[in-house]
């Protein structure tokens, strides 16, 4: 058995907020860009506004890093770019209090799994949206939702971020011509 949730990609960058809806389209999650922060900072929260979990970038670390915090600011999870290779990238996600994951997937196709072990406990996926700019989060019941979900956004930040800024930016550029 599993849980499935709706992602817009394009709408995840700093500074804007987005939400995070069921497989019925009720919104379930709310994830918050704040935007005066030093460094990337995305806080989600339940549909009512009560905070959940904290995903942040790491600063002055030599790989890619983020951490997910949990509602009071305890360190849930740190997220590491673990591997760089042609279409094909790998996370390294430490949790505290439990076993640790690895997401693993292909970067332009946005097609990534999560386990934990050899057990596969998540998956992110386009294939099941026919908008583009859409992604699912499949978790396996008996897993922290909440955690796989910040998993994922922080994963496609780390994986995605710097395309959003180029695409801003170059859109940006046309305008000001």
């Amino acid at each position: 058995m599993s849980t499935r949730y709706k992602i817009r990609q394009n709408l995840i960058s700093i500074g804007d907020d987005f939400w995070i809806e069921n497989e019925e389209g009720k919104k379930v999650y709310k994830v918050d860009g704040k935007v005066l922060r030093i460094r990337k900072t995305l806080v989600l929260e339940d549909a009512k506004g009560k905070k959940l979990a904290q995903i942040q970038e790491r600063l002055l670390t030599i790989k890619d890093t983020m951490v997910i915090e949990d509602a009071d600011g305890k360190d849930l999870a740190v997220i590491k770019k673990a591997l760089i290779a042609p279409l094909r990238d790998k996370w390294d996600v430490k949790v505290k209090n439990g076993s640790d994951l690895v997401v693993q997937g292909n970067i332009l196709d946005h097609e990534y799994t999560v386990k934990q072990g050899r057990d596969k406990v998540a998956e992110i996926s386009k294939k099941w949206f026919s908008i583009t700019d859409t992604y699912g989060v499949e978790v396996r019941s008996g897993q922290n939702d909440i955690l796989i979900l910040a998993v994922a956004v922080a994963v496609d930040m780390m994986a995605h971020g710097d395309d959003k800024k180029k695409k801003k930016k170059d859109g940006k550029e046309k305008e000001d011509r």
